[in-house]
């Protein structure tokens, strides 16, 4: 009976967790269809400015062509020839249970820094999100050049972000890097992500061959009342703020996916743990009670 009494107790504590699950699956999923929603509306937002800032740079093309000048773009634009420092931001969540989210966030870090190491880069690592240093950390990676916890609030603002670039810009001054790159996750659907490296300091912007006539539409082309320089100027500041706000957002909505997927796991593992143990535990019942009917009857025959 003891046995019996161990898995009664067993099932009920399961059963509670699975009500904890549930309800965190809840909440992830409410989050998530709110960021998703921000995410649908920022990407449309952002690629009409990259398509308005290569307009303009074809229209300095070709003015640079016509007129044999050369113009200056602004320096969120302008590569360096020879970069040699390398400053990494390692976005990460703040809280765990969400699947493998953040091991593959230090992974793909990992492999980046192993990347520019092998090129002789000098990388500076600064990790946002409690779990980005404890995640390196496993990979062997200790020379962290800055930690900071809970980055990403409850639900990201536009404010929030520009806190954020902010703080990423004052790291490239202080510590003189030449290009900043952030290591995030990039949503594609709730059960899709990739983790990648991006480059966000400066913006690596190129025009394609299908960019030669986007100055162009149809038969009419594009004029500008101010130079154009000073309008992609403009162009790129808003840029620069809106690509960490959709880095951040893409962070937030695969954190938010990965932790209703890993809770939907959980319930489901859960409820197999109490079918499984609710049979034993009725295997074991029956058993007993075949077991005390036995002993009666061969007592009854043996008076």
């Amino acid at each position: 009976m003891a046995n019996l009494k161990e898995l009664r107790t067993r099932i009920e504590r399961i059963k509670s967790t699975q009500k904890i699950t549930a309800a965190m699956k809840m909440v992830a999923s409410s989050k998530f269809r709110r960021a998703q929603l921000t995410l649908e509306k920022s990407e449309s937002f952002q690629k009409l400015l990259i398509t308005n800032i290569k307009r303009v740079m074809a229209e300095l093309n070709a003015k640079e062509a016509k007129d044999g000048v050369k113009f200056v773009l602004p320096k969120l634009l302008q590569q360096p020839e020879n970069p040699k420092t390398y400053a990494l931001f390692v976005l990460s969540s703040d809280k765990g249970l969400c699947g493998n989210y953040n091991h593959m966030i230090a992974k793909e870090a990992k492999r980046r820094i192993d990347e520019l190491k092998a090129q002789g880069k000098k990388v500076l690592i600064f990790c946002y999100g409690k779990k980005a240093e404890a995640g390196l950390k496993r990979f062997g990676i200790t020379e962290i050049d800055g930690s900071y916890p809970n980055v990403i609030k409850k639900h990201l603002t536009y404010t929030e972000a520009h806190e954020f670039l902010k703080n990423v810009w004052e790291k490239k001054k202080q510590f003189n890097a030449d290009i900043c790159e952030i290591v995030y996750s990039d949503f594609l659907s709730g059960l899709s992500k990739t983790f990648l490296t991006k480059q966000v300091i400066p913006f690596d912007i190129k025009l394609t061959d299908e960019d030669k006539n986007i100055s162009q539409s149809g038969r009419a082309f594009y004029d500008y009342q101010q130079h154009p320089l000073d309008v992609l100027d403009q162009f790129v500041t808003i840029y620069m703020r809106t690509s960490i706000f959709e880095v951040l957002i893409n962070s937030q909505a695969s954190e938010h996916a990965s932790r209703m997927t890993s809770m939907d796991n959980a319930n489901r593992n859960a409820q197999d743990m109490i079918s499984s143990l609710t049979f034993k535990y009725n295997s074991l019942r029956q058993s007993a009670i075949t077991t005390e009917l036995v002993e009666i009857v061969a007592g009854a025959e043996a008076m």
